[in-house]
């Protein structure tokens, strides 16, 4: 991830504008932020993500770039099915939700689309959660 926005970044600093600003929008994890049992390589990644969202956005909004992060929890893909499969597991998932149940695919790119589009257009390094409230549970 670090390659791709490197070299992005690059491209973007030669057309990005204060009218037509160049956006970049991550995707991290809760577990990024609060840390998770078991599974602790994939947290530390997810929140180096963050650090690089926090980091970039300062560094490049003189420049007219953007960089945002939108933290998913649990959302139904082919990653999480057997997980939320498993009679054992899935109550407890389902339990540290507030919302009372997992996301879908367009419940995490609309946030996505949103971060991209003028609408946004005063935001800059910042973690949306998109978590049924999880984050704040957990």
């Amino acid at each position: 991830m670090f390659a791709l926005v490197k070299h992005s970044v690059a491209q973007m600093k030669k057309t990005a504008s204060a009218a037509s600003p160049a956006r970049i929008v991550l995707v991290s994890s809760t577990a990024g932020q609060r840390g998770e049992a078991f599974h602790v390589d994939y947290a530390a990644t997810k929140g180096a993500i963050i650090s690089m969202v926090k980091g970039l956005s300062t560094e490049l909004a003189s420049q007219n770039i953007y960089v945002n992060c939108v933290a998913p929890g649990w959302v139904d893909t082919d990653m999480s099915k057997p997980a939320l499969q498993d009679p054992e597991v899935a109550p407890g998932v389902l339990a540290k939700i507030p919302l009372g149940r997992v996301g879908t695919p367009d419940e995490l790119a609309a946030p996505i689309l949103f971060l991209c589009t003028p609408h946004a257009g005063f935001i800059t390094g910042e973690v949306l959660n998109v978590n049924g409230g999880a984050v704040l549970v957990g």
